[in-house]
């Protein structure tokens, strides 16, 4: 089972750095615990190169999808930030406003794949706040926001219809939110290939 999270790793000067991401969760319980999951970050990406570097990191479950968007098109820095908190058993941040938090180490990374492979282990679980719910725009802008991070490998024609396909949901279904979420998203995307997209 894949997850959509957002993970917390801390960069080489102490600054935090937030993604998305979607750990494949191995063997969870009937309860939904579970205690190992795995990554699999691009070698590019500045998650994997902290992950490598620092063996650590905090995976979280939220239903900010705000944050989710923001994240994807790296538009969280300085006043944008949420509100951390250190985290208990790991060098990491934990994100006070998101429902879980599971800090996890890093056990072993396969850097044979086109994508690395991180196995991590669950060392603390914070269960900050009940988990509100996704409606369909909350999913759309959650689609939305991963194809954002998919613009240099998906068609520019493919992404613009998958936009307008998640715009019919949003115009039906969002409150303000994400609304705000998914027009931040189609401005990101339409001004990395010179037009709107979702209109």
């Amino acid at each position: 089972m894949i997850l959509e999270s957002i993970v917390t790793t801390l960069n080489n000067d102490a600054s935090v750095n937030i993604s998305p991401m979607g750990p494949r969760i191995l063997d969870a319980a009937a309860d939904g615990s579970f205690e190992k999951f795995e990554l699999r970050p691009f070698d590019t990406s500045t998650t994997f190169a902290n992950l490598k570097r620092t063996q650590a990191g905090v995976m979280h479950v939220d239903d900010n999808v705000d944050l989710f968007a923001r994240a994807a098109i790296g538009k969280i820095t300085g006043s944008g930030l949420p509100k951390l908190t250190a985290a208990e058993v790991v060098d990491g941040q934990v994100i006070e406003s998101a429902c879980r938090a599971y800090e996890f180490k890093v056990n072993f990374i396969d850097e044979t794949g086109p994508r690395m492979s991180l196995n991590c282990e669950v060392v603390a679980v914070h269960r900050q706040r009940d988990f509100f719910g996704f409606n369909r725009a909350k999913h759309a802008v959650i689609e939305a926001a991963i194809l954002a991070t998919r613009l240099d490998f998906l068609p520019q024609e493919e992404i613009a219809e998958q936009f307008r396909r998640l715009k019919i949901i949003i115009d039906k279904t969002a409150g303000s939110a994400e609304r705000n979420a998914f027009e931040n998203l189609c401005q990101f995307v339409g001004s990395s290939n010179e037009g709107r997209l979702g209109d």
